[in-house]
């Protein structure tokens, strides 16, 4: 390939050398081999050194050629093809003897260069990608490209800089191996919910640990900083008491909060729960498709001001004809109650809040009075969202769509080392999991 130089008996082009941008290295000729590759031979301005032994000043030995895999150019797999200069020392009881240049593009031995690695591992922590796809870009094969991208992200997730400034932590479970086979299907994720200066939330994840429990939670909160403890004020968590323990144990000082919808599905679930005993007790069967309290199942589930004039005409006609003694209606309004809660202005909702606990047990449905001792057990957490300006566990939620993308697109993993990794860079917090007019 011709190309033209920066000026008359120059070596090096400046222009070559500023779209390569690698300090130190200038391109001598670019190329295409026979499989369409793009081959850019560079080489290093250095014209002197010293013996990394002894510090003698070295004599130049030639050159060796040394083949890069470099990120791509304008979509096609890019190779560097260095001409390394070889240097001897001039010593000659030095041990050393012949040795070469080293530079900060690529380590000894090294396959990818830096700049194709950061490339890689950027790609998995902000676009939906898998190894496999880099590995094509990059014109290696797949353990090549995990095995350089391995040592980056280790790197990267292991800098405890990544746990400063966390106010807020969120909890969950996440299953990582859907299959009935093995122990270890479940892992417990730590999520970072703290919010910035301007109230918006930028969750991203700090951990994950195989196991579903409170000791599995309660260990890794004993295995991190005292400083990072100390710094947590708030534990936002859904409805299982094992992480509540591990909370009340290893995060004494923080206020423990219980997410909101978790809380509202409780009652969802009541409400179905009530219909279809209703439906059984009535009918001496399950709801078919023409029966009342059937054709209303989904309207149950949603909140009264959502519904249309004619989804609420149609709720209480069925309501009518399928539920004789007004059960189902009364654990409709129970629930309406309970979704109110977080709907109100915090004094509000906090009013509706101690009014639910201090009723919902004592209802003769026995499912709402079950749902009521549930809440009364939770009630601490429950009234703590109003004392933290509203803390949920959502942006863990969103965390946890975002590693189970990273799962559905590798068609599933087989070693949890790996899967950490890819997950943790992922949801770093880089990337939005919303749209919101704070984020442009």
């Amino acid at each position: 390939m011709t190309h033209s130089m920066c000026g008359a008996g120059a070596r090096w082009c400046a222009r070559a050398d500023a779209i390569f941008d690698v300090p130190g290295m200038h391109v001598l000729d670019v190329e295409d081999d026979r499989d369409g590759r793009l081959i850019v031979t560079v080489e290093s301005d250095q014209v002197e050194t010293g013996c990394p032994s002894c510090g003698v000043i070295a004599a130049s030995h030639g050159r060796r050629l040394r083949m890069l895999h470099d990120a791509p150019c304008l979509g096609r797999v890019t190779m560097v093809r260095w001409l390394k200069r070889m240097w001897r020392c001039r010593e000659p009881a030095c041990p050393i003897g012949v040795f070469s240049e080293t530079h900060d593009i690529a380590p000894a031995r090294a396959v990818l260069t830096v700049r194709a690695v950061g490339w890689a591992a950027d790609a998995l922590a902000h676009d939906d990608t898998t190894v496999s796809a880099l590995a094509r870009h990059l014109g290696v094969d797949w353990h090549t490209a995990w095995n350089a991208i391995e040592i980056e992200a280790k790197v990267r997730t292991g800098d405890p800089q990544r746990l400063t400034g966390v106010k807020t932590l969120g909890v969950d479970e996440h299953i990582w191996r859907p299959s009935r086979v093995g122990v270890d299907r479940a892992v417990t994720i730590m999520v970072d919910l703290s919010r910035d200066q301007a109230g918006c939330l930028h969750a991203r994840l700090l951990d994950a640990v195989v196991g579903r429990s409170g000791s599995v939670y309660k260990a890794w909160l004993k295995n991190q900083p005292e400083e990072f403890i100390d710094g947590i004020d708030h534990a936002a968590l859904d409805p299982f008491r094992g992480y509540a323990n591990a909370i009340h144990d290893g995060l004494p000082d923080a206020v423990a909060v219980l997410d909101a919808f978790h809380v509202v599905r409780l009652g969802t679930q009541v409400v179905d729960e009530v219909r279809r005993r209703v439906q059984q007790d009535s009918l001496g069967r399950r709801g078919h498709k023409h029966d009342p309290l059937y054709q209303i199942r989904g309207l149950l589930r949603h909140g009264v001001e959502h519904l249309t004039e004619r989804q609420q005409a149609k709720l209480n006609r069925c309501l009518d004809a399928g539920d004789p003694i007004g059960e189902v209606d009364l654990a409709w309004q129970c629930y309406q109650q309970l979704r109110s809660i977080y709907h109100a202005v915090p004094a509000k909702g906090r009013e509706i809040a101690i009014k639910v606990l201090d009723s919902f047990h004592t209802c003769p449905i026995p499912e709402v009075a079950r749902l009521g001792r549930t809440l009364r057990a939770w009630r601490a957490q429950i009234l703590a969202y109003f004392d933290t300006h509203g803390v949920s566990n959502g942006g863990t939620e969103a965390i946890n769509l975002i590693i189970e993308k990273v799962r559905r697109l590798a068609h599933g993993f087989k070693d949890f080392d790996h899967y950490r990794l890819r997950i943790l860079l992922a949801a770093d917090g880089s990337r939005r999991y919303r749209n919101s007019q704070n984020h442009p």
